[in-house]
């Protein structure tokens, strides 16, 4: 449950991820729900690999707001870096 701020910022960086089977996909899309469900923003730190493909073949970029870098995406939701 996302309950601590409101509405939630989530970044999660999966730079240093190697792969991501469809469980760890549905985490990603649960977690995508719950956070747009509470009128957040989640972003997604991704570099070029297995992810950022695994979700471009299966649509999801589509949904997802991804940056190229940790800092980027803390500069977004207007964190301190």
């Amino acid at each position: 449950m996302l309950a601590s701020v409101d509405p939630p910022k989530l970044v999660l960086d999966l730079t240093d991820v190697p792969f991501c089977d469809s469980v760890g996909l549905g985490v990603l899309v649960s977690t995508l729900n719950h956070v747009q469900h509470a009128h957040g923003r989640f972003i997604l730190v991704l570099a070029p690999g297995m992810i950022s493909h695994l979700l471009t073949i299966t649509n999801l970029d589509r949904h997802f707001e991804t940056s190229s870098s940790l800092l980027d995406a803390r500069t977004a939701l207007g964190a301190a870096a």
